[in-house]
């Protein structure tokens, strides 16, 4: 019976090492994060929201302006959305290593062309050497789910291998708008 009770104790304690072991990673993770930003950046931001909270509107735009100028911006969103195709619903970032020359982030995009859902993952090397900022797409990894195409396929490979995401957007923009047109025409006759 003793035995036990001890059992039920050392899984208790392997349970709560683990959660500490999450909420270190989870930290560190936070820690990386905060590390993206200068410590000049940071108080720059700090100070601004002071500032904001205390009152002080000095130059800052009324409510209403700023409502107008998101209107304005919502309204130039939805025209490039329109005029692209393109519409995003997600994405992440995470940083996974930072050092004096750069900084290695990987990003998780998706959303929709036209009617194509896309999804891309891949990890972004920023360089900063004297005044020029450099980055360097690696690890990227397509996924659609309309690929019956062969052609599309190869596509997608060549462009994974590549590491060219311009080139895959401004591809999936006329393919997905030849392939609504497709669709439509084959609509049309059914």
């Amino acid at each position: 019976m003793d035995e036990g009770i001890f059992q039920a104790y050392e899984d208790e304690i392997q349970a709560l090492e683990e959660e500490i072991r999450l909420l270190t990673e989870k930290y560190e993770d936070m820690q990386q994060e905060s590390t993206f930003f200068s410590d000049e950046e940071i108080l720059k931001s700090i100070n601004s929201f002071q500032r904001e909270t205390q009152g002080e509107t000095k130059g800052h735009e009324s409510p209403s302006d700023l409502k107008a100028q998101l209107e304005s911006l919502e309204a130039d969103l939805l025209f490039l959305t329109e005029f692209t195709g393109f519409h995003f619903t997600s994405h992440s970032q995470k940083t996974v290593e930072k050092t004096q020359n750069g900084t290695v982030q990987k990003h998780k995009l998706s959303g929709k062309c036209h009617s194509l859902p896309f999804q891309l993952e891949f990890q972004l090397l920023e360089m900063q050497n004297n005044e020029k900022v450099s980055a360097v797409v690696s690890d990227l990894s397509i996924v659609m789910e309309s690929t019956e195409d062969s052609n599309v396929s190869k596509f997608l490979s060549r462009t994974e291998e590549c590491g060219d995401i311009l080139t895959f957007f401004r591809s999936l923009s006329t393919y997905a708008e030849w392939y609504e047109h497709r669709r439509h025409t084959f609509l049309h006759f059914k």
